[in-house]
Protein backbone atom coordinates (compact mmCIF):
# COMPACT_ATOMS: atom_id res chain seq x y z
CA UNK A 1 0.00 0.00 0.00
CA UNK A 2 2.62 2.20 0.65
CA UNK A 3 4.19 1.85 -2.94
CA UNK A 4 0.72 3.59 -4.05
CA UNK A 5 1.89 6.75 -2.01
CA UNK A 6 4.86 6.85 -3.26
CA UNK A 7 3.76 6.43 -6.63
CA UNK A 8 1.04 8.95 -6.57
CA UNK A 9 3.40 11.65 -5.00
CA UNK A 10 5.96 10.84 -8.11
CA UNK A 11 3.13 11.39 -10.14
CA UNK A 12 1.52 14.97 -8.84
CA UNK A 13 5.13 16.23 -8.66
CA UNK A 14 5.38 14.92 -12.08
CA UNK A 15 2.11 16.21 -13.79
CA UNK A 16 3.32 19.77 -11.71
CA UNK A 17 6.76 19.89 -13.30
CA UNK A 18 4.94 19.54 -16.67
CA UNK A 19 2.71 22.32 -15.92
CA UNK A 20 4.78 24.46 -15.47
CA UNK A 21 7.34 23.66 -18.18
CA UNK A 22 3.89 24.60 -20.32
CA UNK A 23 2.97 28.11 -18.82
CA UNK A 24 6.91 28.87 -18.92
CA UNK A 25 6.79 27.84 -22.82
CA UNK A 26 3.36 30.07 -23.12
CA UNK A 27 4.78 32.62 -21.52
CA UNK A 28 7.90 33.32 -23.38
CA UNK A 29 6.24 33.00 -26.55
CA UNK A 30 6.82 29.45 -28.04
CA UNK A 31 3.05 28.96 -29.20
CA UNK A 32 3.08 32.71 -30.81
CA UNK A 33 1.93 31.73 -34.83
CA UNK A 34 3.96 34.26 -36.61
CA UNK A 35 3.61 32.02 -40.15
CA UNK A 36 -0.16 32.13 -40.78
CA UNK A 37 -0.09 35.96 -40.87
CA UNK A 38 2.32 36.35 -43.55
CA UNK A 39 0.20 33.68 -45.71
CA UNK A 40 -3.28 34.98 -44.67
CA UNK A 41 -3.25 37.72 -47.59
CA UNK A 42 -2.95 34.74 -50.29
CA UNK A 43 -5.77 33.87 -49.21
CA UNK A 44 -7.70 36.62 -48.10
CA UNK A 45 -9.53 37.11 -51.96
CA UNK A 46 -11.26 33.99 -51.72
CA UNK A 47 -12.94 34.89 -48.55
CA UNK A 48 -13.76 38.11 -50.22
CA UNK A 49 -15.64 37.15 -53.38
CA UNK A 50 -17.58 34.90 -51.30
CA UNK A 51 -18.91 37.32 -49.08
CA UNK A 52 -19.41 39.77 -51.93
CA UNK A 53 -21.41 37.31 -53.73
CA UNK A 54 -23.40 36.78 -50.44
CA UNK A 55 -24.34 40.44 -50.27
CA UNK A 56 -25.34 40.81 -53.94
CA UNK A 57 -27.50 38.24 -53.47
CA UNK A 58 -28.67 40.07 -50.34
CA UNK A 59 -29.38 43.61 -52.15
CA UNK A 60 -31.54 42.21 -55.36
CA UNK A 61 -33.90 40.20 -52.95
Amino acid sequence: MSVIYILLTISIIVAIGFFIAFILAVRSGQFDDSYTPSVRILFDDELVKKKTDKTILTKKD
